[in-house]
C-alpha cells in the first residue's frame, strides 16, 4: 500500500467508485407500466454489460449510434419499444455521488494530490460530473470514448496522467473492478480497491 509521500496523483474510476445509479429499474418501470420489474432489471443489466464493453465508441461521432444500440439491447431483451432518448433520459437523472465520495475528494486535494477520473464511459461523463458538482476537483476527466479504448487497456490511464503531468510510478488508481486493477497495473500505477470514501485513511 503506497504512502501519501510516495504519490502525486490519484485517478478514480467513475461508475461504482465515484458515482452510482440510485434506482434505474424504478425509473424505467415508470416508463413501462405493466412490465414485470424483475424482467426490467434483467434487461437493464444486459444493456449495462453491453455498454461497458462498447463505451469507447461513444465519442461525438458515435454517441447516437451507441445509444440506439444500447436501447435496442434493452428492448430486445424485454420486448419493449423505448426510444433511445426515452431510455437514456430515464437514467440521466438517476446518477448520484456515492456516500462519502465528495468529502474524500476534499481531503485528497487537501493532501496536495492531483486528481483525475478514468471511466469506461461515453463523452458525456464530464457533463454528469459538472451537474453533480464534482468536475471542479479534477485536473482531467478521461473516458474510454476519448482514449479510444476501454479499461483494462492502459491508454485511458496514460492519457489522464499525461494531462495532470504525473508519471505512472507516482500515481495510484482507485476502482471497483478487475479492469481497474489490471489497467492501472498495465499503465505502471499502484492500485487500491474502492470504496473511495476510506482512501485517505488507508494511505499509510
Amino acid at each position: 500500500m503506497p504512502a501519501v509521500a510516495e504519490i502525486d496523483a490519484v485517478t478514480i474510476d467513475a461508475f461504482g467508485t465515484l458515482l452510482e445509479l440510485r434506482d434505474p429499474v424504478g425509473s424505467l418501470a415508470r416508463l413501462l407500466p405493466g412490465y414485470d420489474r424483475a424482467a426490467i432489471e434483467h434487461a437493464f443489466l444486459a444493456e449495462a454489460a453491453h455498454y461497458v464493453v462498447h463505451s469507447y465508441r461513444g465519442d461525438a461521432a458515435g454517441l447516437s449510434e451507441l445509444y440506439a444500440e444500447c436501447a435496442g439491447v434493452f428492448n430486445d431483451t424485454l420486448g419493449s419499444e423505448l426510444t433511445p432518448e426515452e431510455y437514456v433520459g430515464s437514467l440521466d437523472d438517476e446518477y448520484a455521488v456515492l456516500p462519502g465520495a465528495a468529502d474524500e475528494l476534499v481531503r485528497l486535494r487537501g493532501l496536495g494530490l492531483e486528481l483525475a477520473v478514468v471511466g469506461n464511459w461515453d463523452r458525456r461523463l464530464p457533463e454528469h460530473l459538472e451537474r453533480l458538482g464534482l468536475a471542479r476537483f479534477f485536473g482531467a476527466i478521461v473516458t474510454s470514448a476519448e482514449a479510444g479504448a476501454p479499461k483494462p487497456d492502459a491508454r485511458p490511464f496514460a492519457l489522464a496522467l499525461e494531462r495532470v503531468g504525473v508519471p505512472a510510478d507516482r500515481a495510484l488508481h482507485v476502482g471497483d473492478s478487475p479492469a481497474d486493477e489490471d489497467g492501472a497495473r498495465a499503465a505502471g500505477m499502484s492500485f487500491l480497491p474502492a470504496p473511495l470514501a476510506s482512501l485517505s485513511d488507508r494511505l499509510a
